[in-house]
């Protein structure tokens, strides 16, 4: 009984490499469709594809020159009213950062040659 034990673990490990190397190949695909990059993270991945398809949409949307803050603002706002307060973004092609954020609320990526920063900080309540 040992031995079909072993056998079922070692098949089920095999089934759940497989399993995480097809989503890491289906990623890939979408990242390069998107002409994506991600530098650094601790996101989830569905709200780092939320963020790529929405700096994807905006950049699309812009004929000529790049407008970094209509992309900032726009991420901004979708991660606000769908995650809740307090999201923060800085887009630009060149850029320095240090910044606290929550758990699973920090997204550095490219996205043709633009770099967009976009993390949630803590809401304190005031007291007064």
């Amino acid at each position: 009984m040992e031995g079909a034990e072993k056998e079922l673990e070692r098949r089920s490990k095999f089934l759940s490499s497989l399993i995480q190397k097809k989503k890491a190949n289906e990623q890939q695909e979408q990242h390069d469709h998107l002409n994506v990059s991600v530098r650094a993270s601790d996101m989830p991945l569905p709200l780092q594809n939320r963020a790529f398809r929405c700096a994807r949409d905006q950049l699309d949307s812009m004929p000529g020159k790049l407008d970094s803050k209509r992309i900032a603002l726009a991420l901004k706002k979708e991660f606000d009213s769908a995650y809740g307060p307090a999201w923060h973004c800085i887009v630009g092609t060149s850029f320095g950062s240090y910044v606290t954020h929550s758990l699973g609320g920090f997204l550095y990526f490219s996205i043709d040659k633009v770099y967009i920063l976009l993390f949630k900080t803590a809401v304190e309540p005031l007291d007064h």
